[in-house]
């Protein structure tokens, strides 16, 4: 995308999941190429989420207006179906039914999520848990979403993902989140084909949300501090290189050619051209090649 442009202006996109980290900085870049963004999630002015992060959809739906586009926030359950519906109905109504792109980037199971143990000693509700609230929801907004790109012939439908190859990602529950919504975007490119709507999936490198910069006890002005716990983080990426990534797949008049794939931040620069807030072209996977495939094994070729 092109500094200075604004390649979707008067287009229309729905970012579920956009309070925090990817998803924020999905929103924020797609409102920067001109786009009307609604913001949806559950914490909002009006109460938090379980995970009681103080992070707001309409911080994310101001930050959106204020690079350029424009910013809604609704408050939404993505769990629950009449609350997705009544949401789409909305978009329909203030949008003359006209959707553009689809962010599925529903997560918040950072919490639920077992590292240390294997299926057979895990909590097995919490585990079900994490699968309702990382995949279900999914399914659940593109049923409903799905049918306003589906009426205009065109669209494209984003599955945020962690890694896009098949290597195992720690822990049971968490892989087969990350795995399945890849797999929804591989199913949906195939539905949505004969009707001209493209489906990817897409993952970040080493994301420096606002929960990992506190991870480490750092903000995004002094994150460079980490890398002494953590000599990897000195590859992570912001949020915003992920958002442009996204912008840039949807300015895209050939998106039809990615559809059903699952594609990486670390790919999409080298053809779009786009860069991190700070300028730089962070490549995750060139690291992992270099530094640490001897020590975890290959990254593994993209699914």
């Amino acid at each position: 995308m092109t500094t200075g442009t604004r390649p979707l202006t008067g287009r229309v996109a729905l970012v579920a999941g956009g309070t925090r980290g990817g998803g924020r900085g999905i929103a924020v870049e797609l409102g920067a190429a001109g786009a009307t963004v609604y913001v949806t999630g559950r914490s909002s002015t009006a109460g938090h989420s379980p995970l009681d992060r103080p992070e707001t959809i309409e911080e994310t739906a101001e930050a959106v207006t204020a690079a350029g586009g424009l910013g809604v926030a609704v408050r939404t359950d993505h769990s629950s179906p009449d609350e997705v519906r009544a949401l789409v109905a909305r978009i329909a109504a203030e949008q003359e039914g006209r959707l553009d792109v689809l962010v599925n980037s529903v997560w918040g199971g950072d919490p639920l999520t077992d590292w240390e143990h294997p299926l057979w000693e895990q909590d097995l509700e919490t585990g079900l848990r994490l699968l309702r609230q990382a995949v279900e929801t999914h399914v659940i907004t593109s049923r409903y979403a799905l049918p306003l790109m589906v009426a205009r012939g065109s669209g494209l439908v984003v599955e945020v993902t962690d890694g896009n190859t098949a290597r195992y990602r720690g822990s049971l529950f968490y892989d087969l989140a990350k795995s399945s919504v890849i797999r929804l975007a591989v199913a949906q490119a195939a539905e949505l084909r004969p009707h001209g709507v493209a489906a990817v999936a897409i993952t970040p490198g080493f994301l420096r949300s606002e929960a990992m910069l506190e991870h480490f006890g750092v903000t995004e002005a002094t994150w460079r501090d980490g890398v002494e716990k953590d000599p990897d983080f000195a590859h992570s990426e912001t949020p915003a290189y992920l958002g442009r990534a996204v912008a840039a797949l949807a300015a895209d008049p050939r998106i039809m050619a990615k559809s059903g794939r699952a594609l990486a931040t670390w790919g999409l620069y080298r053809e779009y051209g786009f860069t991190d807030a700070d300028g730089t072209q962070p490549d995750f996977a060139a690291h992992w090649a270099k530094d640490l495939a001897e020590r975890y094994g290959p990254l593994g070729e993209p699914l």
